[in-house]
């Protein structure tokens, strides 16, 4: 029988799936980067749990280690964190739990970010609904359990790994995330604003470092959106 303590349960396996293990190394590699910027391992695993977000720690650490103010790096964190705020859009309908919204829809907000939401978004519409917030929540709970350890384990073996497999653990979370951008697109316009936004990437961070993710967003989503209506009349056979 299904029931909301069997799909947290369920949730929580996540954690030893392709894309738990994945971001589990991804930690791994940000542990070995912090104490290579010098922190200490206690404020390494709280940066994880409070941060849960790979680029908004990156940034942060960057911060902390080039000596910049608190201020400055709350500031470059909070643009990074705007990336988020589509997505809690797009996976709280899932999350309903009463017409009211509840302390365990709050705490399911915070795990949103690349993996937790990509597996909410498969996952959850074909689950009963009274099992669905239950199911994130193991979700959740699993993947920032997961990423604590990780960086607890990538921070006390830093010393015996190498920085560029630390930075390549580091970028697995963000190929992940584009490779299940590409497979889950259903319109065109999803596959334009994918690509669009992978080569604008790249250039918006050099020319204009902490604006890039947000600036990569609204661009690449802009074309993606105009472009994608232009598919779709050529493909219909109408008038451009």
């Amino acid at each position: 029988m299904s029931t909301p303590a069997k799909g947290f349960r369920d949730g929580l396996l996540v954690a030893l799936s392709i894309p738990g293990l994945i971001l589990a190394f991804s930690a791994a590699g940000f542990g070995a980067l912090a104490r290579d910027a010098g922190m200490s391992l206690g404020n390494s695993v709280f940066m994880m749990g409070v941060f849960f977000a790979l680029p908004a720690q990156v940034v942060m650490m960057d911060q902390i280690a080039r000596g910049g103010s608190v201020f400055g790096g709350a500031l470059v964190v909070m643009l990074t964190g705007v990336r988020l705020l589509p997505m809690v859009v797009a996976i709280m309908p899932l999350l309903k739990d009463g017409e009211r919204t509840t302390w365990r829809q709050v705490l399911a907000v915070h795990a949103v970010a690349v993996t937790a939401w990509i597996e909410g978004m498969r996952r959850l519409p074909s689950l009963p609904e009274d099992q669905r917030l239950s199911h994130f929540l193991g979700i959740g709970v699993g993947l920032v359990g997961t990423t604590l350890i990780g960086t607890a384990t990538g921070f006390l073996l830093a010393g015996s790994v190498p920085k560029i497999v630390a930075a390549v653990l580091l970028f697995l979370t963000p190929i992940y995330f584009f490779l299940s951008l590409l497979a889950t697109s259903g319109a065109p316009s999803d596959r334009i604003a994918v690509l669009t936004g992978a080569a604008l990437g790249p250039v918006l961070y050099v020319l204009v470092p902490g604006l890039d993710l947000l600036l990569t967003g609204l661009i690449a989503g802009t074309i993606g959106h105009f472009g994608g209506q232009r598919w779709a009349r050529l493909w219909e056979g109408e008038e451009p």
